[in-house]
């Protein structure tokens, strides 16, 4: 599919965003979890400057993700096999309850 241009708003400012189709949702799903961080940090923390409100937004969410990430990896979860598992069943899901020709 070919990439088309979507817009998104994030601290009242727009940005055009190529993306496929597909990517749509997710896209627009992180610009509202961005806009809505960067609302909190801009709130809490009295900060100006839309360039340090992101780069703040961006630490946050890089500290968390690594934490998860940390987290997942000691207790032994493996998100790429279980991904795997769950498209897996997804696929037999779908087949039996696709029809017959």
């Amino acid at each position: 599919m070919s990439a088309q241009a979507v817009t998104v708003v994030i601290l009242d400012r727009e940005y055009a965003v190529a993306c496929t189709p597909e990517e749509k949702p997710g896209l627009v799903a992180a610009a509202a979890f961005l806009d809505a961080r960067m609302r909190e940090i801009r709130n809490n923390a009295k900060l100006v400057g839309l360039e340090r409100i992101a780069v703040m937004a961006a630490l946050n969410i890089a500290h968390e993700s690594l934490q998860m990430r940390g987290e997942l990896q000691q207790s032994g979860i493996d998100v790429a096999e279980e991904l795997r598992k769950l498209n897996h069943k997804l696929d037999q899901a779908l087949a039996a309850g696709a029809p017959r020709a």
